[in-house]
């Protein structure tokens, strides 16, 4: 009876802390949100005499990001601070006290605890690591009233779930300049995010400048590439963020770059290798038979891998569908010597062979799931992008794996590329309810949110990658219980807004790419036509890889648009209000939309004209027709048959794909519709 009793009491204080959590979630816009955060009632004041006092082993990373945090403050707050630099074992308004200087790995100590009271703030922390931590969640806390900015009085007790969370930005398809990867790397330090995966080559491009084979540079980048100093330079950059740098030079698959520079190394003879100018799947391959093949990825890895000190390299491995192999008389020959019975037995030889080369040179192999074989080390880590959970047959698991012994990372639900919702995002987590051992769940290192380039440029980049990937954070970081959608989107609202403090240009460059459409007119219409539109999902845009080249014009209606399209999700949740409940509230709410996309088209119509609008003509004018009779039709309680006829043809019309985007407040109209039809008057 008093072990029930205890039971009982135990799951009531749990769900007691659950319930507190919660009601703080909707109070604080923190994410990722802590493991634990207690509320007191005191208010700590931030004006002009705020210092930082260091009062630990000297860190660059703690000098630099206390300096970082006193910028943003005094940015965020507008307070002018007498001491604009931190200073040294002094008592201070906030105090940073540590035990070590970390080397960034996996045994990176990322906890912290955060103090603050009405007369000072303390962040103490096992590394330096969760100093840098406790000062993001410290910003995030910053309030203000009408006369004054202050930092609440709360207690945050906090630490990561998993060890290994990740963003991967391939810089191939599309060449990312060293200003967009660093005001990245600082998003990514500000919600938490630790590792940078950096995908240098692929079939559109070469992007390391390399001394010992240097044609792959002159040949085989379009003169876009990296040079030795430069990625020296942003290594360093991440790791006074706290952030680890992984490379993926990707073989032997999408290696047309690669051949273009070097075709004796290919898997076809006299065929003609070139840069690849569209996106997909593309046939040359390294020759796995030649014995060149491994001495040039020795020497390159030799020469690549002192430029990043982290353990982990990856090699890609995947989508290597063996088409040269198959044409090739001498590879066959060699499959028959090592009684290879087919292509995935002979990329296997291939990866152990890179395997060895790279624990020669301190490293450990990482790959996409392809790599997953029974002849495989477990020294080598499974980086799973097709399912969380899928035999091992079917390409490889991220739970088979760990069973397995590998390490590994979970990508499949994490491709924001595709555009999905942040809400698909933050449904994914790394484990889900599989049940595990402590063995099997030490095992699963974390997630990466891959960022292919395909279809981004420069000025659309940061609108691909954030602000869902914040979210994705969160599911990295926070406790499994963090998964309630509304408090994470409430939340999410702000912190967009503050990434943006940090450089990214995720909001404003809708507005710039509009401006070139219309060619700097008012811009109105089509900002309401961005606001319900996002781009076609899941790789339907750029159908077969073959719509786009490289240099074809990513400055469109649809990259101005982007998942999670703001004013489809507010008038999505007010019409399913309305329609539960038709009270004067609701009604309101879902009539200010409809008013306004009523009038969309005699805004729009006024424009002068060129092509690129041309094609949201049709667009315009079907939302104005289709909101002015729901309009209509819900004040006055009344449709005829021939406004219903137009309703209809209308819809029907929005739900045709409109220059690569999609209506997404089409199935809230058509509810409308279908209400008005059934309960109006004809």
């Amino acid at each position: 009876m008093k072990k029930i009793i205890i039971i009982l009491l135990l799951i009531q204080g749990s769900n007691q802390f659950i319930q507190a959590q919660d009601a703080l979630s909707n109070k604080y816009d923190l994410m990722p949100w802590p493991k634990e955060i207690t509320e007191y009632s005191s208010q700590f004041l931030i004006d002009e005499n705020l210092t930082v006092s260091i009062n630990s082993e000297k860190s660059e990373r703690v000098q630099k990001g206390a300096i970082r945090f006193l910028r943003r403050l005094a940015n965020r707050t507008g307070v002018f601070l007498n001491e604009g630099f931190p200073v040294y074992n002094e008592k201070g308004s906030i105090n940073l006290i540590y035990d070590t200087i970390s080397k960034l790995d996996l045994r990176t100590d990322e906890s912290y605890l955060l103090e603050i009271s009405a007369s000072k703030i303390d962040i103490t922390a096992k590394s330096d690591i969760g100093i840098l931590r406790g000062l993001e969640t410290l910003l995030q806390l910053t309030q203000h009233n009408t006369r004054n900015y202050y930092f609440p009085s709360v207690s945050i007790n906090d630490a990561p779930r998993f060890v290994w969370r990740g963003l991967m930005i391939d810089v191939s398809r599309h060449f990312q300049p060293i200003a967009v990867i660093k005001r990245n790397l600082e998003a990514m330090a500000s919600v938490k995010i630790n590792v940078f995966h950096w995908h240098l080559t692929d079939d559109q491009g070469f992007r390391i400048e390399s001394k010992v084979y240097p044609k792959l540079q002159e040949l085989a980048s379009d003169g876009l590439y990296y040079t030795q100093n430069q990625i020296k330079d942003v290594v360093a950059f991440a790791d006074n963020l706290g952030i680890r740098v992984i490379p993926e030079i990707d073989v032997p698959g999408h290696a047309s770059a690669i051949l273009t520079a070097y075709p004796e190394l290919g898997s076809k003879e006299n065929y003609n290798y070139s840069i690849e100018r569209f996106a997909g799947v593309f046939h040359p391959t390294l020759n796995p038979s030649k014995e060149i093949t491994y001495t040039f990825l020795e020497n390159l890895f030799t020469e690549i891998t002192p430029l990043f000190p982290d353990q982990y390299f990856h090699i890609g491995g995947d989508e290597n569908e063996g088409k040269h192999w198959d044409q090739n008389q001498e590879i066959a020959k060699f499959k028959d010597k090592h009684k290879l019975k087919n292509n995935h037995e002979l990329q296997t030889y291939f990866n152990i062979r890179l395997e060895k080369i790279l624990k020669k040179l301190g490293k450990k192999l990482m790959g996409w799931d392809e790599i997953l074989t029974p002849n495989m080390p477990t020294t080598a880590v499974i980086h799973s992008w097709r399912g969380e959970n899928e035999g091992v047959a079917n390409g490889g698991s991220l739970i088979e794996a760990a069973k397995k012994g590998y390490q590994t990372v979970l990508s499949n639900g994490y491709y924001i590329d595709r555009m999905l919702s942040v809400e698909h995002h933050y449904s994914v987590d790394p484990i889900g309810d599989i049940k595990l051992n402590k063995e099997e769940l030490s095992k699963v290192l974390g997630g990466e949110a891959t960022m292919w380039s395909e279809l981004v440029t420069p000025q659309t980049i940061d609108s691909r990658i954030w602000p869902r990937t914040a979210a994705i954070a969160e599911r990295f970081w926070s406790t499994k219980d963090v998964k309630d959608v509304d408090n994470m989107r409430k939340r999410l609202s702000k912190i967009s807004y503050q990434l943006e403090e940090l450089g990214l240009t995720h909001i404003k460059n809708r507005d710039v790419i509009l401006r070139s459409i219309s060619h700097n007119q008012n811009i109105n219409s089509i900002q309401d036509l961005a606001k319900i539109c996002e781009p076609l999902k899941i790789y339907a845009r750029n159908k077969d890889g073959i719509e786009y080249k490289t240099f074809s014009s990513f400055n469109l209606f649809a990259d101005a648009c982007s998942a999670d399209a703001e004013d489809a999700i507010v008038f999505n949740r007010k019409v399913s209000n309305f329609l539960k409940v038709q009270n004067r509230t609701n009604t309101a709410h879902v009539l200010s939309y409809l008013k306004k996309w009523a009038n969309n088209y005699t805004k729009f119509a006024k424009l002068d004209k060129n092509p690129k609008l041309n094609s949201l003509e049709e667009l315009s004018k079907n939302l104005s027709i289709a909101c002015n009779v729901l309009q209509n039709s819900i004040e006055n309680t009344a449709v005829s048959k021939s406004d219903l006829l137009k309703l209809q043809n209308a819809i029907a019309t929005l739900k045709l794909p409109v220059a690569d985007t999609e209506v997404v407040i089409v199935n809230a109209l058509e509810n409308l519709a279908n209400y008005c039809k059934t309960n109006y008057k004809n």
